[in-house]
């Protein structure tokens, strides 16, 4: 089985038996705060074309749209049904459709927004950018607390740039020259596991 045919089945699957979470998921965030279920932001592909990824909202509607492109974990953007969503990675369940599509793979290299890809070292980013981001990767469980180290930063895009983006395009490079079968299910199942251990 090819990677892409493994990732469309397990996105079909998990559609269908992960649908009444995602339904309650959308009704909970619909009573919590005014504006659309989902959110929706551009994000940069495989050989660099462009899509916008699907996410539950997190966010007050239209917050996205002010501040930083990143998240700190005291950002006052974020909702009450936000913080759960996002401490325990429920708000990355849409992406699945993303998969689905063909604009994602289940493991690979998180997509970045353009304004954070323009700042890879061009060789870099024709590496990084030749797989299909991912729903999931190595940087997904390190860094499973970004949003705190942001927090405690006084600066928190000149930390991302300058100390998590390096060692983020580090692992990434690293997927992609090793990648296999065997890696995408140890990423998956250390991912299950520290959303399990939350």
């Amino acid at each position: 089985m090819t990677k892409r045919a493994f990732d469309i089945l397990c996105a079909s699957l998990g559609l269908v038996l992960l649908s009444p979470v995602m339904g309650m998921i959308a009704l909970w965030i619909k009573h919590d705060t005014p504006g659309d279920v989902f959110f929706r932001q551009e994000r940069v592909g495989r050989f660099g074309r462009s899509f916008r990824i699907h996410k539950f909202r997190t966010m007050a509607s239209g917050a996205s749209t002010l501040g930083l492109p990143i998240t700190t974990s005291h950002d006052t953007r974020i909702t009450r049904t936000g913080k759960f969503l996002r401490k325990h990675k429920l708000d990355e369940l849409p992406q699945l459709i993303d998969v689905l599509v063909g604009d994602m793979s289940l493991v690979g290299p998180r997509p970045e927004v353009p304004e954070f890809v323009a700042m890879y070292p061009p060789q870099v980013r024709d590496e990084v950018l030749s797989v299909r981001p991912g729903i999931t990767d190595e940087t997904s469980v390190r860094f499973r607390n970004e949003g705190v180290l942001l927090g405690s930063a006084s600066d928190a895009r000149k930390f991302y740039v300058e100390t998590i983006m390096p060692l983020k395009l580090a692992s990434y490079l690293d997927y992609v020259r090793t990648r296999s079968f065997r890696r995408d299910f140890s990423i998956l199942a250390r991912t299950a596991l520290a959303i399990i251990r939350g």
